[in-house]
Order: structure tokens, then C-alpha cells, then sequence
């Protein structure tokens, strides 16, 4: 069945954000007086979210005293400051352009908040050029679960089958397996270092965003 769409995972997939990530916490380490850590144990924990990464910058258990207030900080730091050094990651506006050339809709499906994602995208001129944005407000189940693919299929009007989900955690994966879209996973996000995008069970495992045209080429033409 002919390809009509391609959806991204945002953090990891679509956009590099760890750049945000990182200087919040850094920052929040430097202003209490602590020396800074690796950017990469930042990098590594992203798909964990916020308590994650606070749970690593500070080397806290999230339920020690004053973990909860640290979390609360981050975020309300996030909120005014998540799209200062978001960017697509490389290859990815060469990527866009193709699919918007080739009359395919593309559009984002994640689980971060609708009250960051939203913002993000505007910012970096995206927003327009989305056929939609799914986030964890519009759904009762996030991914793994396959509640937002389908909605993002039902929304577009579109056969599962008919579409791909990119991204770059297992969770990614299932769900778009379990909703009935194809699957790519790619290697550049960010990605535990004990974690192998090879065993998700993903249709296709690329390092690279350019190298979706193919994936994408091949899906247009039936191959």
C-alpha cells in the first residue's frame, strides 16, 4: 500500500533538544554552587524525561527529599527556555522538504506536553508545515500504547498502513506497530547506551535522517 504520511517521534527523532536539556541542568547545578557533569549522562536519560534527568544531574533518588521541588524547577525552567537551542537535527529540513515535495503529509506524535511541544514547534517555523501534533493532553494512553497513532491516523483520515512512525525509543516502536503503521528506528537519538534500536522489532533502523528518502522511496513506489 502507498505511502501517504510520515510521523515523528520530537525529542530525539524530529529535533535535537538535548542542547535545552543540558543548559537547564547545568545551570542548576552551577547556581547551587555544584560543578557541572558530562553533557552525555544528560543526553543518555532524556527518553526518561524530567525526572530522569533531574534523578542524574543531581545523582538523586527521586524519592529523597526535595527531589519533587528540583523536578518542579526544571520544568518551570523548561517552559520558558525549551526552544533557545532546539534544532532539527541534521538532514532533517532536507528531509521535510522531500516529503512535502512528494505530497505527503508529515506531523509529530510525542509524549511530551502539549504545553512545551506546541511552543517548540511554532518557534522553529514548523507548526505550519505540520499536519498535526499529538500530544499525552489529547489522549488517555501515551505511547507505548497505540492510542496516539491511531488518533493521529483517524485525524489525517488515513489507513494505518499508509503511514510511517519514525523514532528513536522502543516505546516509539510498539506503539506504531501495535496501531498498524510501518516503523523506522533510528540510531542518532537518544538512545541508551545499553539499548539496541535493532532488537525494537522496527520495519527499518537508519543512522541517519537522510537516509529515510530511500525507506520513503521505496514505500511511494510500492517496492
Amino acid at each position: 500500500m502507498r505511502l501517504r504520511a510520515v510521523l515523528f517521534d520530537m525529542d530525539g527523532t524530529l529535533l535535537d533538544t538535548a542542547p535545552d536539556f543540558i543548559a537547564i541542568c547545568q545551570a542548576m547545578l552551577a547556581e547551587r554552587g555544584l560543578p557541572a557533569i558530562d553533557d552525555n549522562l544528560i543526553r543518555g536519560v532524556i527518553s526518561g524525561g524530567a525526572r530522569a534527568m533531574v534523578a542524574t544531574t543531581f545523582a538523586m533518588d527521586p524519592e529523597a527529599e526535595g527531589f519533587e521541588a528540583l523536578r518542579l524547577e526544571f520544568l518551570e525552567r523548561y517552559q520558558r527556555d525549551c526552544a533557545v537551542h532546539s534544532k532539527l537535527f541534521d538532514g532533517m529540513a532536507e528531509l521535510l522538504a522531500d516529503i512535502e515535495k512528494g505530497n505527503l503529509l508529515w506531523g509529530v506524535v510525542t509524549n511530551k506536553p502539549l504545553r512545551f511541544a506546541e511552543p517548540i514547534m511554532q518557534q522553529l517555523g514548523l507548526a505550519e508545515r505540520s499536519a498535526l501534533l499529538i500530544c499525552p493532553d489529547h489522549v488517555k494512553n501515551s505511547k507505548p500504547d497505540p492510542e496516539p497513532l491511531t488518533l493521529a491516523c483517524t485525524t489525517l483520515g488515513l489507513d494505518p498502513a499508509t503511514v510511517l512512525f519514525v523514532g528513536d525509543d522502543l516505546r516509539d516502536i510498539e506503539s506504531g506497530r501495535d496501531a498498524g503503521t510501518r516503523t523506522a528506528a533510528v540510531r542518532y537519538g537518544y538512545i541508551h547506551p545499553e539499548d539496541n534500536p535493532n532488537n525494537w522489532g522496527a520495519d527499518v533502523v537508519v543512522d541517519h535522517p537522510l537516509e529515510l528518502r530511500k525507506v520513503i522511496d521505496s514505500a511511494l513506489c510500492g517496492c
